[in-house]
């Protein structure tokens, strides 16, 4: 095997999905010497085809992009992937911001970045996907198992069932319902679970916090209006109901 052929199987795959042909070539250039492997798809469809058909590092997606825009192209990613999705922007709306963590976006970057910044939230995005990898495969030891009525939670695999069905979390979705159901009967409030996401190096902001909790509500199948698993606690913050004990 050549040296460059060595290099290339060492490297950091990257699939960028994003129709501005000259700014992918230069995030290439900048990527190449540093030990990434970009590969360029300029449409969504065949951005979702390829990342079905690879193994990928980290997914670099643009949201504004022809025919599906890519809040639709992460959807179609999140229903057979978990790899790692830094979202670009050009527009920098706070509303996109919540839509794509809503959706499952790991980080979300405007395109007024820094060369230097995008490389140092891939390096964060892709440290967050590692620790995961190795919680999810110390499985030797006796795993630590969470119950509150149909919800089950193991928190070093990092996995959730309710009724037995695997949950579908993004990362800070996990670590949100683990902190709820760790304190289960007592309220966190708002600030000690955005503290504590921000303690895990998320990006979160503070409106972000309920955004996530209200996708938790509905994969947990849960009403606002009369909670089963998570009650609101006006001006308090948030509070996890344990089934067995109501």
């Amino acid at each position: 095997m050549s040296s460059s052929a060595a290099l290339e199987s060492t490297a950091t795959r990257v699939l960028m999905i994003d129709d501005d042909q000259k700014f992918c070539r230069l995030v290439t250039d900048y990527l190449k010497p540093l030990g990434y492997a970009v590969t360029a798809v300029h449409e969504g469809p065949s951005g979702v085809e390829r990342c079905q058909a690879d193994s990928w590092d980290v997914v670099l997606l643009d949201v504004m992009l022809p025919g599906w825009d890519g809040f639709d192209v992460l959807r179609r990613i999140r229903q057979h992937s978990t790899v790692p999705v830094l979202m670009l922007t050009a527009r920098g709306d706070e509303m996109d911001r919540i839509v794509g963590l809503e959706v499952g976006a790991d980080d979300y970057l405007p395109k007024t970045f820094s060369t230097r910044e995008l490389l140092a939230r891939l390096r964060a995005v892709l440290r967050r996907s590692a620790r995961e990898e190795s919680a999810a495969a110390a499985t030797a030891a006796p795993m630590v198992e969470l119950v509150a009525g149909p919800l089950r939670m193991l928190p070093e695999a990092r996995a959730a069932f309710l009724n037995d069905d695997p949950m579908d979390l993004t990362p800070v979705e996990f670590d949100l319902l683990l902190s709820l159901v760790r304190a289960k009967g007592r309220v966190r409030s708002r600030e000690a679970l955005l503290d504590e996401v921000r303690e895990r190096n998320y990006d979160v902001f503070d409106r972000s916090i309920d955004v996530h909790v209200s996708a938790l509500r509905k994969k947990l199948g849960d009403d606002a209006r009369s909670p089963r698993f998570i009650r609101t606690m006006r001006s308090a913050g948030y509070l996890f109901i344990d089934p067995d004990a109501s």
